[in-house]
């Protein structure tokens, strides 16, 4: 015969007074009110309460998701570092700066730069052969939508071990940019205070072309060093004025001239006329 778990724990004796006492310390705590007493929960110092499973085994139970909600938290912000930065310029070439290949010589290269966010945004460049290159501009405050063609100077060396640097060429140029606060002059201490805030838009690989063929390359960035220059010349007038011109020291030259002159002459006309 099956012996069942009570019955296995049940007092030795055989009367049948020791078996109702042993049923007696059995049974529930009750409250005044007649209710069985709660059973008391065991805590757990990471907020997951345990219950007893199918298999007498503890299953953990949902707690009040504290512990949930901080592991979602730091999910999503490890997957947000993941993502790539959102892009505030847009540049022309995309990758490349193209210069025509003039051993011995300083070459140009230029780059449309275009802001596509809706705030002002500042740029700058960084080079690995800051003796041999620089940028005008080196860097500037652009509006939403506004465009600059920058212009880029490198002096081109002999080549080591003569390999062919038509083919390559280690130097690269960094482009970074910041979200600025509104229009304002560029100075290069914005990068230094706002580190964290720059983005690196684009790293772009030098290539050089060769003067005496024809490639839609070399057409392109004659076509941009011409704008750079009109653009550069255009900025070197002064703004005209809309007042009088002054020539000279104190010399003014304007209808206002015009008008007194008039008006002594009529003046003097009519004094003939009284005499």
């Amino acid at each position: 015969m099956a012996i069942s778990g009570e019955e296995r724990h049940a007092p030795a004796g055989g009367d049948s007074g020791g078996g109702k006492l042993w049923n007696l310390c059995r049974m529930p705590f009750r409250l005044a009110g007649g209710a069985p007493a709660p059973a008391t929960p065991q805590s757990s110092s990471s907020g997951i309460h345990h219950s007893a499973g199918r298999y007498g085994h503890e299953a953990p139970v949902a707690g009040d998701g504290g512990a949930q909600g901080a592991s979602a938290g730091s999910i999503s912000s490890v997957a947000k570092s993941l993502l790539p930065a959102r892009r505030r310029l847009r540049l022309d070439p995309a990758n490349k700066l193209y210069f025509p290949y003039e051993l011995g010589k300083q070459v140009k290269s230029a780059i449309r730069i275009k802001n596509t966010s809706k705030s002002h945004v500042a740029f700058k460049f960084q080079t690995t052969a800051p003796k041999s290159c620089f940028m005008r501009p080196p860097g500037a405050v652009l509006a939403p939508g506004e465009t600059i063609i920058a212009t880029v100077f490198k002096f081109v060396e002999h080549p080591e071990n003569n390999e062919n640097i038509l083919q390559k060429c280690k130097v690269k140029f960094k482009i970074l940019s910041l979200k600025v606060k509104g229009p304002m002059e560029y100075a290069p201490e914005l990068f230094d205070e706002q580190k964290d805030q720059a983005v690196v838009e684009k790293i772009l690989k030098v290539v050089f072309l060769d003067i005496n063929g024809q490639s839609p390359q070399l057409e392109k960035l004659n076509n941009q060093l011409a704008e750079a220059e009109a653009a550069l010349e255009a900025r070197k007038k002064p703004p005209e004025e809309n007042g009088p011109k002054i020539v000279g020291e104190g010399l003014v030259i304007d209808e206002w001239k015009e008008r007194r002159e008039r008006y002594l002459a009529q003046q003097q006309v009519e004094v003939v006329d009284s005499v």
